[in-house]
């Protein structure tokens, strides 16, 4: 194999390098996808699941583009829960537990045989370059794959160093050689890295644990699937919930000096929404204990993740502080925690599309741009390949607004902003929140995935008969005039529990606060042949249309601002009336649109007016 060629390359084969691969491919692009271990493709070297607040957002979205995440997810998944469910439904997050080998599996056999999906193992080494333009890869051993399109989605492996207490060596992650000519590279190709800390916790032997003591939890008594694809799903196990004592803090706080990640050897960022345990006892001292989940690996693994526990403190340290853990004191290791340092690309090196600046027809993906989990990397490994595409097409790129989609909110935080610590998606990132659940995401993108020829047709005419079905059944419940006759009444009584004073209809009984409206509803006859679900998220539509009607506007108000471009040679200490705060923010970030600059850290109304009515004017530089 000395030579290959393709339209796309896709360097490594994570998740979001699967994600790209089929994108690309079943698009039709010849895609030839690199890993460095066959048998590693799409692993989950961290937490053995999928979803959650934010994260659930991007597998649904993902799935209604056609991307493959939550079909894996579903039929890996052995337990399914929703979280968040004491908030309203648009900041659900659903999550399944996985068996991490299955996925696995699943995946790589998907890639083997995807039309168009070349398989190749081995390290790049090197890119391809002529004219300042990539055109291909370099493998270890001279092998040259040449593509005037090639994705990088490195993963945690771009420079990987392990810690394990003063045990230091290089590795991608745990067992696995980490990639290192790739990083020279990208440093003479003129591209700023940064250094990003990851960590996982211990696996122990679940037979060497006292489970029978801990709190048992359970997945959600009608587990919903994630994917289009998928009938139905699930729960095949359980999890375990315990705490640490006060002891696990005198442990840590008398062995800080052996942590390699207040000794000063770990020069990376970790990430601040998930910390080591022994971040947790120095950044919160006044919590005396911290939540442990004990989650299988598998349907019939024998391995638990200790999930609240990731560190990288030395190995007798890790089993004093395991040990002390209620239900674990007899805990064997199969696997001790690990800290990861690898090299990350800066923001703004990259445009919305995923291509770098620089490089035309260099695509990045992932934890190469500064993610942090699995629905991040797959997200952005989608988005990549379907641009890869289109810029080999010399078509207009398929970039989602972060009014629309979760995955615009992604790629505008990603790459439009300055963030130095692995990022994670979470609810309380879109502005638009109430307007992108996960209920909504196939009818508001489902036809996008079918435009780009990763949604079957069928599949979409399918779903587009169940809106029309939820859409005439809210028409019918706001219509449906009831009067408060006395037959009326009681069955207004007897189905929702409250009494009718006033003509009213079934929309206005299901909007009260004193009505348990997913029960009533599931008694109407007004909502017979829709499912479970689908009356579900008919009442949700009904309860919320006050607050979506608002948001809504909001949105169509923010569309029309996106089509107002800043110019580039804009001063923005010149403009008078702007604060030197605002001008700053402006000159910093940069923004394209008006859009854009409405979001940055001090931009107020009065600022956004001024800076319109200069744009207005025709005002750019001096």
């Amino acid at each position: 194999m000395g030579e290959l060629k393709a339209d796309v390359v896709v360097v490594g084969a994570g998740h979001a390098g699967c994600e790209a691969a089929a994108a690309a491919a079943r698009m039709g692009s010849a895609v030839v996808l690199v890993t460095l271990h066959r048998e590693t493709v799409a692993q989950m070297p961290c937490n053995p699941a999928m979803g959650g607040i934010g994260k659930g957002h991007l597998i649904a979205e993902l799935d209604a583009l056609g991307g493959l995440q939550g079909w894996a997810a579903d039929r890996a998944g052995i337990q399914f829960k929703i979280l968040n469910r004491s908030r309203g439904p648009a900041v659900w997050g659903p999550r399944a537990q996985c068996d991490k080998e299955i996925y696995g599996r699943l995946m790589l056999r998907l890639m083997e045989g995807l039309p168009g999906v070349t398989l190749v193992e081995g390290e790049v080494e090197g890119l391809l370059l002529e004219d300042g333009c990539i055109y291909g890869v370099r493998l270890e051993g001279g092998v040259r794959i040449e593509a005037p399109a090639v994705i990088l989605t490195t993963g945690t492996f771009l420079g990987g160093l392990l810690h394990t207490g003063e045990d230091r060596r290089p590795g991608g992650r745990f067992g696995e050689r980490p990639s290192t000519g790739l990083g020279g590279e990208l440093t003479r190709l003129g591209l700023e890295l940064r250094r990003f800390k990851t960590g996982t916790p211990p696996r122990l032997a679940k037979a060497s644990l006292d489970l029978e003591r801990l709190d048992v939890q359970k997945g959600d008594p009608e587990p919903r699937p994630f994917s289009w694809r998928t009938r139905a799903v699930r729960n095949r196990c359980v999890c375990w919930v315990t705490r640490t004592p006060p002891e696990v803090r005198a442990i840590i706080r008398e062995n800080l000096h052996r942590s390699p990640l207040f000794a000063g050897a770990i020069d990376g960022v970790g990430p601040r929404y998930c910390p080591s345990i022994e971040d947790k006892v120095v950044r919160f001292p006044h919590h005396e204990s911290h939540t442990i989940f004990l989650e299988p690996e598998g349907v019939n693994s024998g391995s638990i993740y200790v999930n609240g526990l990731s560190t990288s403190l030395p190995q007798d340290v890790q089993e004093r502080v395991v040990r002390t853990v209620p239900g674990l004191e007899g805990a064997a290791f199969l696997r001790y925690g690990y800290a990861v340092e690898y090299d990350v690309v800066a923001p703004r090196q990259v445009t919305r599309r995923l291509e770098c600046r620089e490089v035309p027809g260099l695509y990045l993906a992932g934890q190469l741009l500064g993610t942090s989990g699995y629905e991040e990397a797959a997200a952005l490994g989608l988005l990549a390949g379907i641009n890869a595409v289109h810029g080999l097409r010399g078509e207009e790129p398929f970039v989602p607004g972060r009014e629309d989609a979760y995955l615009g909110v992604l790629v505008d935080d990603v790459c439009g902003r300055e963030h130095r610590e692995p990022y994670r998606m979470f609810t309380s990132r879109a502005e638009h929140r109430l307007l992108l659940g996960v209920d909504s995401a196939r009818e508001r993108l489902m036809a996008e995935g079918r435009r780009l020829s990763l949604v079957p047709e069928r599949a979409f005419h399918v779903e587009q008969e169940r809106w029309r079905k939820r859409r005439l059944a809210r028409t019918v419940l706001e219509e449906a005039r009831i009067n408060p006759n006395a037959a009326t009444r009681e069955r207004v009584r007897r189905v929702a529990g409250v009494e009718l004073s006033s003509p009213s209809s079934w929309a206005q009984v299901l909007r009260r606060h004193d009505v348990d409206a997913e029960n009533v509803a599931a008694a109407l006859s007004e909502l017979e042949g829709l499912t479970a679900e689908d009356r579900r998220i008919v009442v949700g539509m009904l309860r919320y249309d006050g607050y979506l009607a608002r948001h809504e506007h909001e949105r169509e108000r923010l569309r029309r601002m996106r089509h107002i471009p800043i110019p580039a040679d804009l001063d923005p200490a010149s403009i008078p009336g702007l604060s030197r705060e605002v001008a700053e923010a402006l000159e910093v970030e940069q923004p394209q649109t008006i859009a854009d600059a409405e979001r940055l850290p001090g931009i107020t109304p009065a600022a956004l007016a001024i800076l319109t009515g200069r744009i207005a004017r025709g005002g750019g530089g001096e």
